[in-house]
C-alpha cells in the first residue's frame, strides 16, 4: 500500500515554520487535483501484476505505472506507462501513454492509449484505479472494435492465432509487417 504524507498537513507546516522563522516564504497552496490524486493514491490496491514509480516523489501528478500480466496473449510481458494528471483532474482524465513501442489493437506506434474512460466515458467520479484496472484488462483482452492500430485490429478479427503470434514475436523485439517493436519480455 503506496503511503504519502498529508500534502494539506505539510503545508501548513512549513507556513507555520516560515512565520516562525521570520521568512515570510509563502509555499505553493496545494491544488485539488493533487488533494484528489493523493486521496486515489491511498486508496490503491495493486495487484503483483502492477507497481507505481514516482520518479519525483514531491510531484503526485506525474508518475509511472509498470504491468506485467500473468495471464492471456501478453503474459510475460513488462509494459510501462506514464501518467500525467493536469490541475482540471478530476474533471479531465490523465494523459496516460506507453513508453515502449507494442504491438497492441489499443496501443498506437507513439504509445497512446485508447481506454474509453480516458476519452469519451471519463466522468469526475471515477478514480486512478479504475484506470488502472481499464489497462490491466486491454492486456487481457485487447479491443479490436475501438482500435488505434488498426492493423494489429485487423488480425486479431481475421485471425487470433496469427494474432497471437505477432504478439509474441513483437514482445521479443521482433518485426510485424515490417514495424520492429522493443524488447518487453521480463
Amino acid at each position: 500500500m503506496l503511503k504519502i504524507w498529508s500534502m494539506k498537513q505539510q503545508q501548513q507546516q512549513q507556513q507555520k515554520e516560515a512565520a516562525a522563522n521570520g521568512d515570510g516564504v509563502v509555499k505553493k497552496k496545494v491544488t485539488a487535483a493533487q488533494i484528489r490524486v493523493q486521496k486515489d493514491l491511498t486508496e490503491l490496491s495493486l495487484p503483483s501484476t502492477m507497481k507505481t514509480h514516482f520518479p519525483n516523489p514531491d510531484d503526485l501528478l506525474n508518475f509511472e505505472v509498470t504491468i506485467e500480466p500473468d495471464e492471456g496473449m501478453y503474459q510475460g510481458g513488462r509494459f510501462n506507462f506514464t501518467f500525467k494528471i493536469n490541475n482540471n483532474f478530476p474533471h479531465e482524465p490523465p494523459k496516460v501513454k506507453c513508453t515502449q513501442k507494442i504491438y497492441h489493437p489499443n496501443i498506437d506506434l507513439d504509445g497512446n492509449v485508447c481506454l474509453n474512460i480516458l476519452r469519451e466515458d471519463w466522468k469526475p467520479v471515477l478514480n486512478l484505479n479504475a484506470v488502472l484496472v481499464g489497462l490491466q484488462y486491454l492486456f487481457l483482452e485487447p479491443n479490436a472494435s475501438d482500435p488505434l492500430n488498426k492493423e494489429a485490429a485487423l488480425d486479431l478479427q481475421r485471425n487470433r492465432d496469427v494474432f497471437k503470434r505477432n504478439v509474441r514475436n513483437s514482445m521479443r523485439g521482433g518485426a510485424v509487417s515490417g514495424e520492429s517493436f522493443d524488447v518487453v519480455t521480463k
